[in-house]
């Protein structure tokens, strides 16, 4: 009831000061308020057994602040970041727009975050004894033929504090980023990433799985090779999808608002994160992991994404809109279905 009043008045609120009010909120002793029983519903995959298959996607908490509150919402894992090597104060703002009547949200955001050796510390401190992936990327200064530089140096300092890391090379809110994935710049910057994966595993007797974050916006022949590369280079997972720059025709809300630049989630992603997945998983096999976010705002849009090939999902958009509820909805669906096939 505490959670349910909080999200409404937090909602009343400018879209950027309510996000950081939820996170200032969800970091602090508080956030005891509005602790959720976690589902059990494990899932293992890529050695790691989640204790439910329903994550929180990178974006919502870039610096770790939030873990504490977050880690008693019911999720079976956390996805924190994007973070970079250097702190950096992301675009100017307003950068994050509500589409109230289409359940979205447009964000341009542009990795702001306060840089790895926060994150980290971040992390130590909280004493978060659950699955945690860290997503990195590089910051807007450094150039795209240097971009791996920033990505094994994040890698580097985070890989011991987490169970898996995320490439994120999907986000259209950073200048060029997004031409990471074609072509020789992929296999470049994939190859690096790699090379680092197991120089950190020979020097710490620990493997990190590493997965790359796509973008919805990519066509069949792109797909297609970002996948081959991804696998072929021996990265354990896809997460399928980023947020989109397409504005779909059945967007209802205010015209200003719609027309405003950055990426686009929430229910209005779900068809085209879905057909990405669908590619991915044609292209990807049987048995590659796939983690799908885009769209999810009920337990039928989570079904969906596990029936197109999903291992895992992850909400973002949805938890701001429905909160925590959301999670134990989805959970308690997925075990009625498992029970249903015994």
């Amino acid at each position: 009831m505490i959670e349910f009043f909080a999200r409404k008045v937090l909602q009343a609120l400018p879209a950027e000061l309510a996000h950081d009010l939820a996170i200032k909120a969800l970091g602090s002793p508080l956030s005891i308020f509005a602790k959720t029983k976690q589902i059990q519903n494990p899932v293992t995959l890529m050695g790691i057994t989640f204790p439910n298959p329903v994550g929180l996607a990178a974006g919502f908490d870039k610096n770790g602040d939030a873990i504490r509150g977050l880690s008693k919402q019911g999720f079976g894992f956390l996805e924190i970041g994007t973070i970079t090597p250097q702190p950096q104060a992301g675009n100017d703002k307003p950068r994050l727009f509500r589409l109230d009547a289409d359940e979205a949200i447009i964000n341009r955001m542009g990795f702001n975050n306060k840089g790895i050796e926060y994150l980290v510390k971040q992390v130590k401190n909280s004493n978060y004894k659950g699955i945690l992936g860290i997503n990195i990327g590089k910051n807007k200064i450094t150039p795209n033929e240097k971009a791996v530089d920033d990505y094994v140096h994040c890698f580097e300092k985070a890989h011991s504090l987490c169970d898996y890391i995320t490439v994120n090379i999907s986000s259209p809110n950073t200048p060029d980023l997004r031409a990471l994935q074609n072509d020789q710049a992929l296999t470049d910057l994939l190859t690096g990433i790699r090379a680092k994966q197991l120089e950190c595993e020979q020097k710490s007797n620990q493997y990190t799985p590493t997965l790359v974050k796509i973008s919805p916006d990519q066509n069949q022949q792109q797909l297609e090779f970002m996948v081959n590369q991804i696998k072929t280079l021996g990265f354990d997972g896809i997460i399928c999808t980023n947020t989109t720059v397409d504005r779909p025709e059945e967007l209802i809300s205010d015209t200003s608002t719609v027309q405003q630049m950055g990426g686009l989630s929430g229910k209005p992603l779900f068809n085209k994160s879905n057909e990405t997945l669908t590619l991915v998983r044609k292209f990807a096999g049987k048995n590659f992991p796939i983690i799908a976010v885009g769209g999810i705002m009920d337990r039928k849009d989570a079904l969906t994404k596990f029936v197109l090939g999903a291992d895992l999902i992850q909400v973002y958009s949805g938890f701001v809109l429905k909160g925590p509820a959301l999670i134990k909805d989805i959970n308690n669906q997925l075990i009625s279905e498992n029970t249903r096939k015994l």
